[in-house]
């Protein structure tokens, strides 16, 4: 079975060729791809010199380079790794098992679970993120993964077919997390080591801007993957808000049957009213996105037919 491994880049000059040979000399049958995605120092030539093909997303952002190399590279089998040789390569070849085997759609590189991410990583808010995105992607799909935003993964040729990225940036390990549960595609997580950045080397991550960007993948996956319960919440926030701005309204027209207060009547009808159309909102969102659920498994299973099925 043919295997590839991916490689997004972005100025990794200083560990781009160690993770090439590493990667190469774990698993050398495989093709490994380096994509640059614009760097301003020698990656894509150093990435060349240790045996990579490489290839090129002037787009900035790894989402990016990621539906990129979906696109472009046909293999069997994929595995995607950072290029800062923060990952080891010697797990690769258990995470492929899996995948090679069939039992698992994707396989992710769990580094949560030994506790390696937390000792190596000296970026306290990148370990709150980490965990507040992980508790509540598990508790809307009911799942256990232990670590959504890994970058290291393995995926099978179905799963590479089927799955719409959307992220242009760090975001896309939680997107393909949420593809594969959304989609009921199979996952496996195993541990593996992780180290930190090696001297010299300079991280891409940014505490405040990855903090925004958290929130918003939080907001996201409320109103994208679960839109009642986002909507529900909203309405039920409309709700009382419209409640307390109408109960001295309603207790002032029994005491006098009179109402003074106008505008804070009007306040409180219009917040009740947005709040019954936020909720029509929600269920309407809601029977869509079963539908699109529905669609997607029933295009998977045309897909995997035999062709002499499919041509009858």
């Amino acid at each position: 079975m043919k295997t590839a491994v991916l490689i997004p880049c972005l100025d990794e000059e200083k560990t781009i060729a160690k993770v090439v040979a590493d990667f190469k000399r774990v698993l050398p049958s495989a093709q490994v791809y380096v994509y640059d995605n614009n760097s301003s120092d020698r990656t894509a030539a150093m990435a060349a010199a240790a045996g990579a093909i490489v290839g090129k997303e002037l787009r900035r952002g790894k989402g990016n380079q990621v539906r990129t190399m979906f696109r472009e590279v046909d293999a069997d089998i994929y595995l995607l790794v950072d290029g800062d040789d923060t990952y080891p390569a010697e797990a690769a070849p258990e995470m492929l098992l899996a995948i090679r085997s069939g039992e698992a759609d994707m396989v992710i590189g769990d580094r949560l679970s030994g506790g390696a991410y937390r000792r190596q990583n000296k970026r306290p808010l990148h370990n709150l993120g980490n965990h507040l995105v992980k508790a509540l992607i598990n508790r809307l799909f009911k799942s256990g993964v232990r670590d959504v935003m890994s970058g290291m993964r393995g995926f099978s040729r179905r799963f590479v077919q089927n799955c719409v990225v959307n992220s242009d940036g760090f975001e896309i390990e939680t997107e393909l997390t949420l593809q594969a549960l959304d989609k009921r595609f199979s996952i496996q997580e195993i541990p593996i080591a992780y180290s930190d950045r090696p001297q010299g080397s300079h991280s891409k991550l940014n505490t405040l801007a990855d903090g925004a960007r958290i929130i918003k993948t939080i907001f996201w996956i409320f109103k994208d993957y679960k839109p009642m319960a986002f909507f529900s919440a909203l309405s039920i926030l409309l709700f009382l808000g419209g409640l307390s701005a109408g109960y001295p309204v309603i207790k002032e027209f029994i005491l006098t049957r009179y109402i003074a207060h106008v505008p804070l009547a009007i306040l409180a009808v219009g917040l009740v009213l947005l709040s019954a159309m936020t909720l029509t909102c929600g269920l309407i969102l809601d029977v869509t996105v079963k539908q699109y659920k529905d669609l997607c498994q029933l295009l998977l299973q045309q897909s995997e037919r035999p062709r002499s099925q499919v041509e009858d």
